[in-house]
Parts: C-alpha cells; structure tokens; sequence
C-alpha cells in the first residue's frame, strides 16, 4: 500500500486526505486574504508510460512533463510550477536512486521554494529518508491511489502559494512598494525594512553606495512611502550640471539677474516645494554652493539669484553619493557641518556581488519587463543564468539591466544565453549549492578555528561554539577529527 514519509516516521499519525472528485485545491485559511493560484505542476521521469500515469490521476491539473534533466531545468525557467513530481527511478540506476536524488538537487538549485514530491517504486525506508534529506518536500511510494496523490499535491500548492505570498509581503516589510528594488537577498530585504521605517518621517536622509545600485530607486521609495508621496519628487545630478549654471538650477534666478536671464525662472529647492527634494551625487557639489544649501537647510528659506526676497520652501532633502564623504571631509572638499545638516539618517545599498541569488531574480525581473515591448524572448538557458550568478557585475544593477536589454533586441530564439549577455562562460567556477557539502565545509572550519583557539581544550571549544561536550565529540568524529593529546 502507498505510503508518504509522514506515514513511514510516524505510523501513529493518520494523514487526512482528502478525496476529491476532481482535482481542486481546498479553501484557503481564513486568514489569509489572498487569491491561491493552482499553477502548473512539473512532472520528471524518463517513463513516459508513468508520467501518463498522473495526467489520467489529476485530469484536471496542468501537468509539464520531462524526461530528463535538461528539459526539466528549461520547464522550471519557462513556468515556474510551484510542486514538482520526480520519479526516483530515473535511468541510468533506476534502483540506487542516485539520478533522482540529483535530479531533486539539480532542481532546488534553481527553484529552491518548489515542493518536492518524490516517487518511488522500491519499498525501502532508507529511499524516502534519502530524498526527504535530499530536499523533496514528501514522499510517496508505487504504486499511488488517485485519493492520497491529489491530496498530497493539493496541499503542497497551498503550502506553496502560502509560502510564496508571504515572501512577498516579507520582503516588502511594511507594505509599501517595492519600486523596482527587485531581490530576495537579506541584504536588500535589510534595505527595504530600513526605508519603511524611515519613509514615513521628515528626516534628511544620505544613501551611499557603489555607482549603479539603485540610490535614485531606493530615494523614489522613500517619497512614495512618505507623506508627500502625492506631492513632487524633483531630481537634480549635482555632478551632470557645470558649476554656473547648478546654483541657477538650484535656487532659481530673477529677470535680468545674469546674460540671458529673459525671465523669472523658479530653481529646483523650489519646484519641489511640498514634496522631496533628490540631490544626486551630492559629493560633487561645489565648495561655495554648500555655504547656500547648509543655509537654506538651516533657514529653510531661499533667495533667487538677483532677488533679494526670502522665499519659504518645504521639501524633504534627500541625497546620494558613490564617494566616501569622509575622506572628502579630510580633505576639506565637503563641509562638515553640511554633512551633518544632510545625514540624519545613512542608509548604504550593497552592491549586486553581495546580493546572494538577486542578479538572477533582477535578469528575470528585467527580461519580463523588456521582452513585453519586443516580444521576444521569453526565458534564459541554463549557461546564461549560471553566468550571471557567477559573474562579479562591478556596473551593479545598471550594467545587469543594459545587458538584459541589449540581449532581447540581439536574440534571435526564444531563449538569452551567455553570448547575448556578452558574459563569460566557464570563467569562474559556480558556486557550489549543496547544501549538505557546504553546511559541512562550515562546521570543519569552525571546528578547526574553535579547537585552535582554545588551544586544545574541548570544554573551551565546546563552550566557543555553544555546544555540548558529547555534541562536540560527534562532531569531531563525524569530519574524521581526533582528540588532542594535550590532557585538560
């Protein structure tokens, strides 16, 4: 009789399934209050006689079908199911099982939130632990009756969908859109938490950062999630506007004030009156422009070049740099006392390199929104998306968009490979995703950096790393470890 892995490790659970006529997901909790996708479901073995064998079990589930490794991966990029069914029996060792546990790892790899449901025909214990280990979200054995497979796959696309709404609404924090800061990293998600709490505030605020992370993205959010957000956001690039004509720009000018003044023309400070003010590259402001902005700052008033009217003015100041201010400071090519007037709060954008698995959601994100306008194409090959996770993108976000970019208009199929980006293939090697090889490769090196400082002494090693004395020994002997000769 079929079993899951539930049933296996736990006999006295009785798992409530349900028996459906058709397949229909169940109602939602009450809780929750949004819609529950049923989404296409990926199907992976090389028997196509059983891959049939689902379709005629779930009739009305839209079933992707593949039969080996590579069509899965293309199946994963092109539709994004959110369970798949992998067949544990699949060539060449059918009966070890060895292909299918790489095949789930092949696919966490790039999907890591699917769920899992491995099949198996051999009646074995150890085949559901070593897949469950593997990554699979269940297991069930052959051969399968209609009533526990579509309950088990129904649950698994509410458990998904579950999942998947409340990253979203994670990552966004406070509610507030996201505006393009695309990623799922903690590093971006820290940002955004960072930018809800400070939006709704009046505070100045200063964002650093590398050229090309999104400074002017991450400023639009802090107007939207503010009280202005339905006033102006007035943008001006301190470093794109010669030194004459910025504090023209800036501040305004009367008629007649200089050449050319034909006419009264307000500045920038004061078309933004009521809303946010955004000074890009504030590092490259002019030493005597600063004396007037750290003025209009403490006043909060300006005057016109040529007028001698005190003008009111109410913005929120925000600015943006790619220098270290500080060193400018040293150098005294930026005022201290302006510095401190403009960064009542910092907040720093990482680049896209210490962005773990955002370049690829980025890709995806910008494919999705360029190839609407040409048509093409439609997903990237498996080199590609392997490039751009491996690369070190130093023109961060703007260079990840200007190649996706280019790469629709050139590509002639409906796939973007390495070549379209112009990236590198088999430059740097991949980093390794499994997780087991990883997770062991840390616990040896903190065992090594905690058995050297504490010169020898488990009970200080044990003490180092929070664990127990027995739990240190089996650590120890697990990575092949001996116990130091020195005596305690």
């Amino acid at each position: 009789m079929a079993a899951t892995i539930t049933q296996i490790l736990h006999d006295d659970d009785q798992l409530e399934v349900p028996s459906p006529k058709s397949f229909r997901l169940p109602s939602p909790p009450a809780a929750y209050d949004g819609g529950i996708a049923r989404g296409p479901i990926l199907v992976v073995g090389n028997n196509a006689e059983r891959r049939r064998e689902f379709s005629v079990l779930m009739p009305d589930a839209e079933l992707l079908e593949a039969g080996d490794r590579f069509a899965a991966l293309m199946l994963l990029q092109r539709r994004d199911p959110p369970v798949a069914l992998v067949d544990l029996g699949l060539s060449p060792d059918p009966g070890v099982g060895s292909e299918g546990f790489a095949m789930i790892e092949a696919i966490l790899a790039v999907a890591p939130f699917i769920k899992i449901l491995a099949i198996t025909g051999a009646q074995r214990t150890d085949h559901a632990v070593l897949a469950i280990g593997a990554g699979a979200w269940d297991c069930l054995m052959q051969p399968v009756p209609a009533d526990l497979l579509r309950g088990v796959v129904n649950r698994a696309l509410v458990v998904a969908s579950l999942e998947r709404e409340h990253r979203r609404r994670a990552a966004l924090g406070t509610g507030m859109p996201d505006l393009g800061m695309v990623g799922e990293s903690q590093a971006i998600v820290a940002v955004r938490r960072q930018i809800g709490r400070v939006a709704p505030t009046d505070v100045s605020v200063i964002i650093g950062g590398e050229s090309g992370t999104g400074k002017e993205v991450a400023a639009r959010a802090l107007h939207a999630g503010s009280p202005r957000r339905g006033r102006r956001f007035v943008p001006i690039n301190c470093a794109a506007i010669p030194e004459p004509l910025l504090e023209s720009e800036l501040f305004g000018h009367e008629r007649g004030a200089f050449t050319g003044a034909i006419k009264q023309s307000p500045g920038r400070i004061e078309h933004a009156n009521g809303g946010t003010l955004f000074l890009d590259e504030i590092g490259d402001l002019p030493v005597g422009l600063q004396a007037k902005l750290l003025r209009f700052l403490q006043e909060r008033v300006i005057e016109r070049i040529g007028g001698r009217r005190e003008i009111p003015v109410d913005v929120r100041v925000v600015c943006a740099t790619h220098r270290d201010l500080s060193e400018l400071m040293r150098e005294g090519r930026f005022r201290e006392d302006l510095y401190y007037r403009l960064a009542e709060i910092g907040l720093h954008l990482p680049p896209l390199r210490e962005r773990d698995g955002d370049a690829v959601l980025m890709a995806k994100h910008f494919l999705a929104q360029y190839a609407g306008q040409h048509r093409q194409p439609n997903g990237y090959t498996a080199d590609a998306l392997e490039a751009i996770d491996g690369y070190r993108w130093p023109g961060n976000v703007r260079e990840l968009q200007n190649r996706v970019k280019r790469a629709v208009i050139m590509a002639s199929g409906p796939r973007i490979n390495a070549q379209h980006l112009d990236l590198p293939v088999g430059g740097e090697p991949a980093a390794d995703l499994n997780l087991r090889r990883r997770r062991d490769e840390l616990v040896l090196s903190v065992l090594h950096r905690a058995l050297a400082r504490s010169g020898g002494k488990l009970s200080v090693a044990a003490r180092l790393m929070g664990v127990s004395r027995p739990t240190l020994y089996d650590l120890m002997r697990q990575h092949g470890l001996r116990e130091p000769d020195r005596r305690e």
